[in-house]
């Protein structure tokens, strides 16, 4: 009897036990971690590999999910299909959060919000545009034709996997088409508005998810967020492959090199030449570089340089002048109407001026500067008339600028009291000749 009741007694703990673990069991799997990095700026090569880096971290941490905190206005085709590439495969979950209020999703970053496996937009935001047109303002011909329809096909397969708005996506790209957050919700491009990344994890909880491995529950209400921030060699690579800052890095090496080159001994300018170049090498490296508009560049230089020292009444620095404002403007070329890929017209404009200014007022004052005769230290003495103090024969004393100074001939004997002319100096002898021998 007495073991009759005690295994009653037992039955009913485990089943309190069970109450208790199936009650507790959903905040167990809610108190997950969420791994979000921020995208703020151009897609380049930098933000890829940082994406690319922060999915196989949340993969690693078996986070629920990657979120993606994007303001782009767009960036190179290249790097925009890595990331795509990256998400599609992805074996976690990817959220693209374009935020905060006032965010954009351009050109390339309509491409990434679309890809992701759930898009969400803050208040005050737009997504759209994904066709630039070029640095002139005037569209391209034939082959940009030919990008247009291959970047429209891209995004129609992006938009057909994650089944989103098929119709829109291809506008966005055929006629740069830009909608608000509200008008995408509506139209099925993205699947939330959501006033920050909390708020966003609440709406996303229970969500099921579709990976290549399978389908996948989000379990994100009051998950801890993990913030990566790219790191400080990251940050500045970033920075400089801007194209702005790639062509200004450009001009400052090649000014900085000129100036030492003309004034040896600076050192500074060289120093910060030399590592402007480098920085600008590397930048143009993962953008798409016209070479004929870095010749250009180059050319106008010289011809800057030639100008000083030929006389061309003008004609060489016009060449110049218009040949740099060319090779900055080409410096830069679009492989793709995504590429948002150019060089500010301000920013051209007041380089072009600066340089102008630069080769044409402060070299030019520099080599001048050279040609001037020496007017310090003893060599001020050549070409100075003297009177001499005693016979020359060939040595004696001379007096100049009522100095007195040891003298040599170099025209036979001089007679005390001659007018000379100091022809060299060497150690402390001036050696003179008559005036009446000076043509």
């Amino acid at each position: 009897m007495f073991s009759i009741i005690q295994h009653k007694k037992v039955s009913v703990k485990s089943k309190l036990l069970f109450l208790f673990f199936l009650a507790f069991f959903p905040l167990v799997l809610e108190a997950q971690k969420v791994v979000l990095i921020k995208i703020d700026g151009a897609i380049n090569p930098v933000s890829a590999s940082f994406i690319h880096d922060g999915i196989e971290k949340a993969h690693k941490e078996k986070a629920a999910c990657l979120v993606i905190q994007l303001n782009t206005p767009g960036g190179l085709l290249q790097s925009t299909r890595a990331i795509v590439s990256d998400i599609l495969m992805s074996p976690v979950p990817v959220v693209v959060y374009v935020s905060p209020s006032g965010s954009h999703a351009g050109s390339a970053g309509v491409f990434v919000t679309l890809a992701a496996h759930i898009a969400a937009m803050a208040p005050g935001t737009n997504i759209g545009a994904a066709h630039p047109v070029n640095f002139v303002g005037k569209t391209d011909s034939v082959m940009n034709m030919k990008a247009t329809n291959d970047a429209a096909a891209f995004i129609r397969s992006i938009a057909e996997k994650r089944k989103r708005n098929l119709e829109w996506s291809e506008d966005a790209v055929r006629n740069s088409l830009s909608i608000t957050e509200n008008e995408a919700l509506k139209k099925n491009v993205i699947d939330y508005i959501a006033p920050d990344e909390n708020a966003l994890l609440n709406q996303i909880n229970g969500r099921t998810v579709t990976l290549n491995s399978g389908n996948v529950v989000l379990h994100t209400k009051g998950a801890k967020i993990e913030y990566v921030e790219m790191s400080a060699s990251e940050k500045l690579l970033d920075f400089i492959s801007n194209p702005d800052i790639a062509y200004l890095l450009l001009m400052l090496g090649m000014v900085g090199i000129y100036f030492e080159l003309f004034n040896p001994g600076a050192v500074l300018p060289g120093v910060v030449g030399v590592i402007s170049l480098i920085l600008a090498f590397y930048a143009m490296n993962t953008l798409p570089v016209n070479y004929a508009g870095l010749m250009l560049i180059i050319f106008s230089l010289v011809l800057f340089l030639l100008e000083i020292k030929v006389v061309s009444h003008g004609v060489l620095a016009i060449g110049g002048v218009v040949s740099l404002f060319l090779g900055s403007v080409m410096l830069f070329k679009s492989s793709s109407s995504l590429d948002m890929i150019k060089v500010s017209v301000g920013i051209v404009v007041s380089v072009t001026v600066i340089s102008t200014v630069f080769f044409l007022v402060v070299i030019g004052l520099g080599l001048k500067a050279q040609k001037l005769k020496t007017v310090t230290g003893i060599n001020i003495l050549l070409g100075q008339t003297g009177e001499t103090l005693s016979m020359l024969d060939p040595q004696g004393q001379l007096q100049v600028n009522g100095e007195v100074w040891t003298a040599e001939s170099i025209k036979g004997t001089i007679n005390k009291g001659e007018l000379v002319k100091v022809i060299k100096v060497k150690g402390l002898t001036l050696f003179v000749e008559p005036m009446s021998h000076v043509v």
